[in-house]
């Protein structure tokens, strides 16, 4: 497969054009989104209750969520804890009712409705994890994170590389944003986790196809940006496929069979493989095109002649 792919010549960047404008108008769907509706926050962010309980046989947690619901308890988050016959019920702080008054309503409305009484495992009360506080310390630590990327990629690469990484990753996070934002899933703090790692994914498959380039600029004699380009990307190709392709095996059985509890996690980290993928091609490199990269701006500085060397 790897070698197949080698020896294709796909034209990319003659299709950077279009590929922008997508990406334009999703990065501004997104935007709106986040502006107009938000993101449907986690206890992590807005604190609540967490209620933990066990039932001897498996529980239908559509049954489970209607009589909550029919009880007054239509925020409640229910999902499978581990097992089928465990439950974990999310709850929102209640200012009239403390945890132990919650957690025991919450039993009530599921014994009255029950031939086999749930028992209750733990009840803990879930805090802001994520403050003001902590919501400004973690915004200016991924400004300095973008920072600090940029000062690496322009010193490693050029100046015009960096910028063109720093675009591509604010793309990726800000469409992964937006489709939470969309979707109406649930943002907690397993999914600001997976974001981050995107961050990471994607920058990693960006620094492979900047080196790609900045050799071949420096190697190849003939043709233009866009064709030194566009041969980097497809010999970097087998490579970019493989990596994602085995990532979303692993990420995709994460979605389907790990629970609920992780699912959301595994769909941010699927978004961001492929949106990231999709980035170090289009918005990455066609951003290098758009500064007018140049040969001569990678080129290795002359050594200057010494005395030995004139022997």
């Amino acid at each position: 497969m790897a070698q197949h792919l080698s020896q294709r010549n796909f034209d990319f960047m003659g299709k950077r054009h279009v590929a922008l404008v997508a990406s334009a108008l999703l990065v501004a769907l997104s935007l709106g989104s986040l502006v107009i509706q938000g993101l449907k926050l986690g206890l992590d962010f807005t604190g609540g209750t967490l209620v933990e309980v066990g039932y001897v046989e498996p529980v239908d947690l559509h049954k489970v969520r209607q009589l909550l619901a029919d009880h007054g308890f239509e925020d409640a988050a229910v999902q499978h804890f581990g097992t089928s016959r465990e439950l974990l019920i999310r709850l929102p702080s209640d200012p009239e009712l403390d945890s132990a008054e919650l957690s025991n309503r919450i039993l009530d409305v599921l014994r009255s409705d029950s031939e086999v009484q749930p028992q209750l495992r733990r009840v803990e009360f879930v805090g802001p994890q994520v403050g003001e506080e902590l919501t400004e310390k973690g915004g200016l630590a991924m400004l300095f994170a973008l920072f600090g990327i940029l000062v690496y990629v322009a010193w490693r690469f050029e100046y015009r590389f960096s910028l063109g990484s720093i675009a591509a990753l604010i793309h990726d996070v800000i469409i992964t944003l937006g489709f939470f934002s969309l979707t109406r899933l649930e943002f907690d703090l397993t999914v600001l986790a997976a974001v981050l790692a995107v961050v990471g994914y994607s920058l990693n498959d960006t620094i492979v196809v900047f080196d790609r380039i900045r050799e071949n600029f420096r190697r190849m004699r003939r043709g233009g940006p866009v064709e030194i380009i566009n041969t980097s990307i497809n010999q970097t190709l087998s490579r970019t496929l493989i990596t994602s392709f085995t990532t979303l095996l692993v990420l995709l059985a994460l979605a389907f069979l790990g629970g609920e509890i992780i699912r959301n996690f595994a769909i941010a980290l699927i978004l961001g493989v492929v949106v990231g993928t999709y980035s170090s091609i289009y918005i990455a490199s066609a951003f290098l095109l758009l500064l007018k990269v140049r040969r001569e701006d990678l080129l290795l500085p002359e050594k200057p002649e010494t005395d030995a060397d004139l022997l």
